[in-house]
């Protein structure tokens, strides 16, 4: 009957609604083969789960399974073997299909097992079979469709409610009408039921910047990608490989983006966005007040924090890194390799004697007089050496040019000491961010960002100030191409 070899329609019952945190605490899985012939042959298996967690009175209320229950239950490691041998093969089915997906796929990966499977959810496939309907959720196709709904709120008999649901629609509609919408909804991303149905459509496959929105002006979350559209539709894929991913598809009301001209510019415009709209899910990109350098006094590197310093001290200095122990860990690992010594280093407090590593013969003793600081120093400075922020490599400010895929775009960003001093549009713009004063403290990102395409040899600096020829030739050049676009 159904379109494809094996299915398995699927219901959980769960102690809550976040897949990261909750816990499974019924499986019922029915598994339909299909043979060459045509003919289905099912196969009904279900569990109670020990969640390991009390079950919420509410939930008890709802579902019936109590803690009694579940007490004597196998914990979901000892089925997981169990449930991988039904699910094996097959299209997962699944009303809501990101709840029960989710659960599974959280459950699993704390086994440190990963799973996958090609997801149909019988809410969109209502949805797009029947646009007219008031209401998709379970209870409304059981009454609407005369299903089978008995059990109504434990993981068999749920599961047999959407296997009835699919039967239906072979039985009721053109044949090839079910199997074109089950195709295209295997292949499209699961979006929320809150975003129109064209707004991944509406998405360039070209580099830039996206913003989620919720129901207020702030937004949910900044990313950035080489393809919006794709990029956007892997937040909503089945595939839920993370809980921010499900709360965003829980929050999100609208999205908006901002195209550039490749990578650097969408790099460059996520870190600027992230910090001035403080987005609620970008917390890593957003925890920078910790950052900062390390500059050299008396021999040691000493942390300050950006905050403190401005883009004209970072030539010669140390980093950057993302806090005060992000160094220390940098020391620890120098000290472990070259012999230094921990004391000298500060990372440990001793007024006098040898430090640790020198009790167990790893320090070559400039701790207790047996090798000269100057000569600690030298080697604790060429071991932080790759650490080291190299002398700006141009004169005055300078500029990247970013052409798009298509030769239409051209971004022309503009730089100083290690520092983005913003990205022109036209000959005017390229001038007055030349002309600009350094802003009084950096961006560890982007920082971080130029030192490692320099390193790597892939940054290609244009100097604005109009020095040789070739230099001028360049900067009209790219002006020209920013003036075209504009």
């Amino acid at each position: 009957m159904l379109p494809f070899p094996a299915f398995a329609f699927v219901d959980l019952e769960t102690t809550g609604t976040r897949a990261g945190v909750d816990r499974i605490t019924e499986i019922g899985i029915i598994r339909v083969d299909n043979d060459s012939s045509g003919a289905a042959r099912a196969s009904e298996w279900s569990s109670l789960i020990d969640p390991d967690v009390s079950i919420p009175p509410a939930i008890q209320a709802l579902t019936g399974i109590t803690d009694a229950m579940v007490a004597s239950a196998p914990s979901f490691c000892a089925i997981a073997r169990d449930i991988l041998d039904q699910l094996a093969g097959c299209v997962f089915v699944a009303h809501n299909a990101r709840f029960d997906y989710g659960f599974l796929k959280h459950a699993f990966a704390r086994l440190g097992h990963p799973f996958s499977a090609r997801v149909l959810c019988t809410v969109r496939l209502s949805r797009r079979l029947f646009p007219e309907a008031n209401g998709h959720g379970l209870d409304a196709l059981i009454a609407r469709h005369g299903l089978s709904g008995v059990n109504r709120h434990r993981a068999l008999g749920d599961a047999r409610a959407i296997r009835s649901f699919v039967e239906m629609l072979y039985r009721e509609l053109p044949r090839e009408c079910v199997d074109v919408a089950i195709r295209r909804i295997l292949r499209m991303p699961s979006l929320p039921r809150q975003l129109p149905p064209d707004a991944i459509d509406t998405l360039p496959e070209a580099p830039g910047v996206y913003l989620f929105y919720g129901e207020n002006a702030l937004p949910l979350y900044v990313g950035k990608s080489i393809n919006l559209r794709e990029r956007v539709a892997a937040h909503f894929s089945q595939d839920w490989r993370s809980e921010t991913d499900l709360r965003l598809s829980q929050e999100i009301r609208r999205i908006e983006h901002e195209r550039t001209a490749g990578e650097l510019g969408a790099l460059l415009r996520e870190s600027v966005l992230v910090k001035s709209r403080l987005p609620a899910h970008n917390r890593a990109l957003r925890r920078k007040e910790e950052a900062g350098i390390a500059q050299w006094i008396d021999g040691v590197p000493k942390f300050i924090a950006a905050s403190c310093i401005g883009a004209e001290r970072l030539s010669g200095a140390l980093g950057p890194f993302a806090s005060r122990a992000s160094l220390r860990a940098a020391l620890r690992e120098a000290a472990s390799a070259y012999r230094l010594c921990a004391v000298r280093l500060g990372l440990e407090r001793r007024a006098t004697g040898p430090c640790f590593a020198r009790q167990l013969k790893r320090c070559n003793g400039v701790c207790v007089g047996e090798e000269a600081p100057d000569i600690h120093d030298a080697r604790l400075t060429h071991a932080l050496s790759p650490l080291a922020i190299p002398t700006w490599p141009v004169p005055g400010a300078a500029f990247v040019r970013e052409c798009s895929a298509d030769g239409e775009r051209v971004d022309v960003h503009v730089f100083r000491d290690w520092c983005w001093l913003g990205t022109a549009r036209d000959e005017g713009e390229l001038a007055e961010l030349a002309d600009a004063p350094p802003r009084p403290t950096f961006d560890i990102d982007v920082t971080r960002l130029l030192l490692r395409r320099h390193r790597a040899g892939a940054l290609k600096l244009i100097p604005v100030e109009a020095q040789p020829a070739p230099a001028c030739a360049a900067i009209t050049s790219a002006t020209h191409a920013v003036s075209r676009f504009a």
